[in-house]
């Protein structure tokens, strides 16, 4: 069971925090297929005391997309304190610190899966976290730096030790990255030594691996990344293969297509100005139309677009082409 506070769920499927994906279009989109609970994109501490505007921009939360967490990484501690308190002025449900990030600017620097070298500073900067804020307070992390220093039952012991509400593991080291399997036997023997939930993360890419991972290994969660973009189906299926043990068929093209383009329209009502959500939109087009019948020339046509109206219009008549075309029904 997923508890935190009044947040009390049954086989809980969480969007994970995403860089430059879980905006808050993005998650209002996969809340509504079916996310329990959403994450921000992990927010840079020290952009947070340095006033920086775009840093800031990702605090922003709805509350129609809760229960949401905020996530905030960094390797120093005094503007850790800072930023979650920071954070917590936007009244998020939960607020989530990123011990987990494997990438190199970020680890290396002692944020992230940094943190995973030094436990006591880890134990240390949570606990000063916990004790500055009315939130509760939960960590994403790895198993180990890499397969000769795997020390996550002693961190986990020691995060609630000084009150962490929960976990989320993902189940590969910080050496592997997203590369490897992830190694979920490790969740079961982490719910062992502690008390509060635990989340899996890592190698979620379907329903089935969803229900797989909570049948196989008991967590209280499963945290879904990537296979969530393009894809915001995976919430929903899963929910529907946990429930009823049957896999709903896939999303028919027509679905896909109109699912696009309400994402593209939330992404463009949260920003600024038009083209600064229709650009960085491009990025979700390979997922949400992958294995059309020739659409590479879609997505090259696509990607020229820096309004709304035009990606419609393009969409929509390869829709009607589509339909009038023998390749219809495999698309159905």
């Amino acid at each position: 069971m997923w508890k935190i506070n009044n947040i009390e769920i049954k086989n809980a499927l969480l969007l994970a925090p995403m860089e430059d994906v879980t905006n808050i279009g993005f998650r209002k989109l996969c809340k509504e297929f079916g996310a329990d609970v959403v994450y921000t994109e992990f927010v840079n501490s020290d952009g947070l005391i340095r006033k920086n505007e775009k840093t800031h921009k990702k605090l922003k939360i709805s509350d129609e997309e809760r229960p949401v967490g905020i996530q905030i990484y960094g390797g120093n501690l005094e503007p850790m304190i800072e930023a979650a308190k920071i954070a917590e002025e936007e009244n998020p449900d939960i607020i989530d610190i990123n011990a987990g990030c494997w990438v190199k600017k970020v680890a290396k620097r002692g944020a992230g899966a940094g943190l995973l070298l030094d436990p006591p500073y880890m134990q240390k900067m949570v606990d000063e976290i916990v004790k500055a804020v009315n939130k509760p307070v939960t960590v994403k992390t790895r198993i180990g730096w890499d397969q000769d220093n795997i020390m996550i039952l002693e961190i986990a012991k020691r995060l609630e030790d000084v009150g962490v509400a929960a976990l989320t593991i993902h189940c590969r080291t910080r050496q592997q990255g997203h590369k490897g399997d992830p190694d979920w036997t490790w969740i079961p023997k982490i719910k062992e030594v502690v008390n509060i939930p635990v989340a899996l993360n890592g190698g979620i890419m379907t329903a089935e691996d969803a229900k797989l991972a909570f049948e196989q290994t008991g967590a209280d969660a499963v945290m879904i990344a990537r296979g969530a973009i393009g894809n915001p189906w995976i919430f929903s299926q899963t929910k529907e293969l946990i429930e009823n043990g049957k896999l709903p068929s896939e999303p028919s093209i027509d679905e896909k297509i109109k699912v696009t383009l309400q994402h593209l329209r939330y992404e463009i009502a949260r920003a600024d100005n038009e083209r600064w959500a229709v650009i960085p939109f491009r990025k979700f087009y390979s997922g949400y139309l992958k294995g059309f019948h020739h659409v590479s020339k879609i997505r090259q046509q696509i990607m020229q677009f820096e309004s709304y109206e035009p990606i419609e219009e393009l969409l929509l008549n390869y829709l009607e082409e589509i339909k009038n075309s023998p390749y219809y029904e495999e698309a159905v």
